[in-house]
């Protein structure tokens, strides 16, 4: 998410456009999708065809017609999950389906609790917090904006799971960033249900 951010404020400022930021967020954690399957009993599915920047081009097609030069933040946001994560990082991934179902990626995979892992995460992290703060990006999530109900979607998918399973599916050292989404999140979730609730009582 941290890298999404990045990517995606950097591009929007080059470009000169609005960013939707919980949009931005939640579309660097889509290509995971396909870990629901496995709810379904379908394994061997992750970094599969969700996972293809062909598929992701094919998908902004008719955005990039409709919205031109708006829709190259959302785009970053999506690739920046397969092409440079899990590319780099993850191991190996379907990245021209359905072209081809081979597997690309860097041979040498590295892992969620290596210490490389580990500190390229934090540097991520605290740069791009750093970067919502200076830019005042951070205050957006303490606002009632209905965009921001998007956020609930990494809360549940990602974050939540994150502290109720156990053993914890991160290292220790990876706890506070994913802490600081959680709550930030929440906070801003529950923002915009208490503007909700608010007006219906009125």
């Amino acid at each position: 998410m941290a890298l999404a951010y990045l990517l995606g404020k950097s591009s929007s400022k080059l470009l000169k456009v609005n960013l939707n930021i919980p949009l931005i967020l939640v579309l660097s954690i889509v290509p995971d999708a396909d870990i629901l399957f496995e709810l379904f009993g379908v394994s061997g599915l992750h970094r599969g065809p969700t996972h293809s920047l062909i598929l992701a081009l094919i998908i902004f097609v008719p955005l990039f017609a409709l919205y031109r030069r708006k829709a190259a933040p959302y785009f970053l946001a999506l690739i920046s999950h397969s092409v440079i994560s899990d590319f780099f990082i993850g191991g190996q991934i379907m990245l021209f389906w359905p072209l081809t179902s081979d597997l690309f990626g860097l041979h040498a995979y590295i892992s969620i609790w290596s210490l490389v892992n580990i500190t390229l995460e934090w540097a991520l992290f605290a740069f791009s917090a750093v970067v919502m703060f200076k830019t005042g990006d951070l205050s957006l999530f303490f606002h009632n904006r209905k965009s921001n109900l998007l956020l609930a979607i990494p809360i549940g998918t990602v974050l939540l799971p994150t502290f109720v399973s156990y053993p914890l599916q991160v290292p220790p050292l990876l706890i506070l960033p994913h802490f600081f989404y959680l709550v930030l999140f929440s906070i801003s979730v529950l923002t915009v249900i208490a503007g909700f609730m608010k007006r219906a009582s009125e």
